[in-house]
């Protein structure tokens, strides 16, 4: 676990291309001014679902982030884009595995659920990172926020998503097995979000 703060913003979207124009312009006209900011990743799903993971130094530093008169004035725009508003999940527990992934990921797959059992996940989390260097080299990275209510929000990001499926089919060594059995017996309500055309912003 890290000191690192994670944001979790998601929700249908009516027009992918605007959204994502929206989004870009905060990369180019709000990120420069958000001291403490730390990098996202975001996309948006083949059914319109927009994901958006945005890191920060501290808790203290988003909200900081949050009340920024350019910050309020980009969201009052960007909010327009959802279709039924957006939901947030704010995440002081946060996991990087394999330094959270690379800017040139070509996939990433968002997998969320409700988290029992936090402190043996979190021992299942760290086992798999070492899991994914030995036996995924697809895997570039991976990202693990849980929130207060133990919503949990995993971001994985692979070369390509055709290198995710071949190696997804293939049988998985014993151990890697176990570790991901038992870790997904932490996890109610497990549903994945697919974006294929994912954008990275890092400092």
């Amino acid at each position: 676990m890290s000191g690192m703060f994670m944001q979790i913003i998601q929700g249908r979207v009516r027009d992918a291309a605007a959204t994502m124009a929206t989004l870009e312009r905060w990369h180019q006209d709000i990120e420069p001014g958000a001291t403490g900011f730390l990098g996202a990743t975001y996309g948006i799903s083949d059914d319109g679902t927009c994901v958006i993971a945005v890191r920060f130094e501290s808790e203290e530093a988003a909200q900081r982030n949050s009340r920024r008169p350019e910050q309020s004035q980009w969201w009052a725009r960007m909010e327009g884009n959802f279709v039924d508003g957006a939901t947030f999940h704010d995440c002081s527990d946060v996991t990087m595995l394999l330094s959270g992934g690379r800017d040139d990921a070509g996939f990433v797959q968002v997998i969320q659920g409700r988290v029992h059992g936090r402190d043996r996940l979190h021992t299942l989390v760290e086992q798999s990172g070492e899991l994914i260097s030995r036996y995924r080299p697809d895997i570039v990275g991976a990202t693990v926020a849980i929130d207060e209510d133990g919503y949990f929000t995993e971001t994985v990001a692979f070369r390509s998503e055709k290198e995710a499926r071949e190696a997804e089919s293939k049988p998985r060594p014993p151990d890697a097995a176990r570790v991901l059995e038992e870790e997904m017996s932490h996890l109610d309500d497990v549903h994945y979000v697919d974006l294929r055309e994912p954008r990275f912003v890092s400092h």
